[in-house]
């Protein structure tokens, strides 16, 4: 068997025999026979030939003594436990087919045509402006989001139901989703494997409704939807980076940065509220304080259910994380309740069941599109999307309570409805310069003499 190819200016001419490999460099070309230089390798039953080390031990020893597996050893069980290297372990589908549903073949030829093309589309299928669809499923879900907000306000306000009740509620009703992995032949409580990593996500999520819901007893919706959307962003983006590896664009850190400084608006007190000249009550300011403490707790146990969904993504249908999530919160609220002395009240007419009804399935879609739009994008961006229902938490004070909108609301409103209206704008928009420029750069490669 015989090889040519190129190495410097030179070209290398390969003879391979059972018990002999000729090898002979020329500098000349065309190659002309010359005198060779035999090298003999001990063969089986050679005298020898067991004390040869192998390649297979000799790259054990150094996976075993490199200073990479060294540093990397105390971060390991960290990323093992979000899956940030599935991606790489999982085995290639039969068939030949990658796992984005293109083939894996040879690359096309050099040259404009249908086959770059493809390629290129597969290589936009892994950014965040995959699916226009992902990206209209979470702007129903911010509404949906936003409704939720509106109405658990109004069932505490004129039907005086608590905001653990109308959890424990949503809670039961979400339960009805385990027909649908039990009609897929799936296990309701996850793969085998995954099962601890899934009852984490779970408890993660239950956990930051608990607190989220708890904190509107001690705090105004219109603080508390700001300030959870704030921390769920901000921690998203940096439990992603450092569980997942994930990187936000600088476009998308721009982005963020603004809807983020569009919250801490809608945080500031009003005109009314900075007067320091009056004294204030202690109760008031614990329980506020209490309030924000247990909103920023909710912020921090959202992030981690969602870095944790994004790392079961391809484990773990949306139903299943549904019905996870509804169990558990089965469980956390009424001991939240226990816990902060909530009373329970229950609605004594068929309106305030109707609200309860509407609230079940309002969060019940915010949660469907949530959960889907992390299978394609990053968890900040989701959690960024989710921000327009502080403006919607908003409006919906301003109108129950009949009052004006100050400066700092109108200005708060405006930054985060034109940063979310940005980002999906850029996102759903096509991009046919970076299109291009990817494009030339994926024939440079072609052409390149480096194959």
């Amino acid at each position: 068997m015989e090889s040519t190819h190129l190495l410097g200016s030179g070209k290398k001419r390969v003879k391979i025999h059972p018990h002999t490999v000729t090898a002979k460099y020329a500098t000349q070309s065309p190659y002309s026979p010359q005198a060779s230089i035999h090298t003999h390798f001990p063969q089986p039953g050679d005298e020898g030939y067991d004390d040869a080390p192998s390649f297979e031990d000799f790259g054990s020893f150094l996976e075993e003594t490199s200073d990479r597996k060294r540093l990397t050893e105390a971060k390991r069980w960290l990323l093992t436990l979000f899956g940030s290297k599935d991606k790489a372990a999982a085995p290639r589908p039969p068939g030949g087919k990658s796992g984005d549903g293109g083939e894996a073949g040879p690359r096309v030829a050099k040259g404009p045509g249908k086959g770059v093309e493809e390629q290129l589309a597969s290589f936009g299928e892994a950014s965040v402006s995959a699916s226009r669809l992902t990206w209209v499923g979470l702007l129903g879900a911010a509404l949906a989001n936003g409704c939720t907000v509106v109405l658990t306000r109004a069932a505490s306000e004129h039907f005086g139901l608590g905001p653990l009740f109308l959890l424990l509620v949503r809670s039961v009703v979400q339960l009805l989703s385990v027909a649908v992995p039990l009609h897929k032949g799936e296990n309701p409580f996850g793969p085998e494997g995954y099962r601890l990593r899934l009852l984490c996500y779970g408890v993660a999520y239950s956990l930051s409704l608990c607190c989220a819901y708890s904190s509107l007893t001690f705090s105004s919706q219109e603080d508390v939807a700001p300030a959870w959307r704030m921390a769920t962003t901000v921690l998203s983006a940096t439990l992603a980076f450092l569980l997942l590896e994930e990187r936000l664009g600088l476009a998308d850190a721009i982005t963020l940065a603004a809807g983020l400084c569009g919250l801490g608006v809608l945080l500031l007190p009003a005109a009314d509220e900075s007067n320091f000249e009056s004294q204030t009550d202690p109760v008031v300011f614990w329980r506020g304080a209490f309030g924000w403490s247990l909103s920023a707790l909710a912020g921090l146990w959202m992030a981690l259910a969602l870095v944790g969904y994004r790392s079961l993504k391809e484990r773990v249908s949306v139903a299943t994380a549904l019905f996870t999530v509804s169990w558990t919160g089965c469980l956390l609220a009424p001991a939240t309740a226990v816990l902060l002395q909530e009373g329970w009240s229950w609605p004594a007419s068929a309106p305030g069941w109707g609200l309860v009804a509407a609230l079940a399935v309002c969060s019940t879609a915010a949660f469907l599109g949530v959960t889907h739009g992390l299978a394609r994008i990053h968890p900040a961006l989701v959690s960024a999307s989710q921000s327009l229902e502080a403006p919607l938490a908003t409006v919906a004070h301003l109108v129950m309570a009949q009052l004006a909108p100050g400066a700092p609301e109108v200005v708060g409103n405006a930054m985060v409805i034109l940063s979310v209206g940005w980002l999906v704008t850029v996102k759903l928009l096509p991009s046919r310069g970076a299109s291009r420029r990817h494009r030339e750069e994926y024939e440079e490669i072609l052409d390149s003499p480096i194959k």
